[in-house]
């Protein structure tokens, strides 16, 4: 069976197994890429120098005669010793204001069933009155209001199925129709 043997170590082939000596530093390539640079920023600082003493280019025509004075053209406004009017605008028309209308005094009980005015639920036996989707029996009934419950009347009144019908509303906000048999002026809650 073969036996692992470590590569040899190719720093070391040369010098029959000894550790060779350090390289020398290679002082003529140094040396000689510090004059390279030193002869480069001469040359730069030399050519900068000359640039910035030559005369500049525009003071010099083509033919080297100097070029003609430019023209001065001075623009002046005639002076106005009158200011100008100032335009008149016509007067503004005054924003309309809102006049709210006047609430109903509903402390006051009308003799008949009218809008924006209250109504209490009578007639029904204890059973109380359908609230309906529409002005008709065959609408669908939206709730049932107790007897003796107060409701406000917000339109109407709509003839339809032997009834007057009577839009209102009840105490949770709920709208709907019911017949005028069934209502009775009342004071506001």
């Amino acid at each position: 069976m073969a036996q692992y043997q470590p590569p040899p170590d190719p720093r070391l082939s040369s010098t029959n197994g000894r550790r060779p000596a350090r390289e020398p530093i290679p002082w003529l390539w140094l040396l000689g890429g510090i004059v390279v640079t030193a002869v480069a920023i001469w040359g730069a600082i030399t050519l900068a120098g000359n640039m910035l003493l030559r005369e500049p280019l525009a003071l010099q025509g083509d033919t080297g005669a100097a070029l003609p004075e430019p023209t001065i053209i001075r623009l002046t406004a005639p002076a106005t010793l009158e200011p100008s009017p100032t335009p008149v605008f016509p007067t503004p028309t005054p924003i309309p204001t809102l006049t709210p209308l006047p609430t109903p005094d509903r402390s006051e009980v009308p003799t008949e069933i009218t809008v924006e005015y209250y109504v209490t639920v009578v007639n029904t036996d204890g059973i109380g009155v359908s609230v309906r989707g529409g002005p008709s029996t065959a609408n669908v009934r939206v709730e049932i209001a107790a007897e003796g419950s107060v409701l406000l009347v917000v339109g109407g009144p709509v003839e339809g199925d032997g009834f007057t019908w009577w839009q209102v509303e009840l105490a949770g906000g709920t709208l709907g129709w019911v017949a005028g048999n069934f209502l009775e002026p009342a004071p506001a809650p």
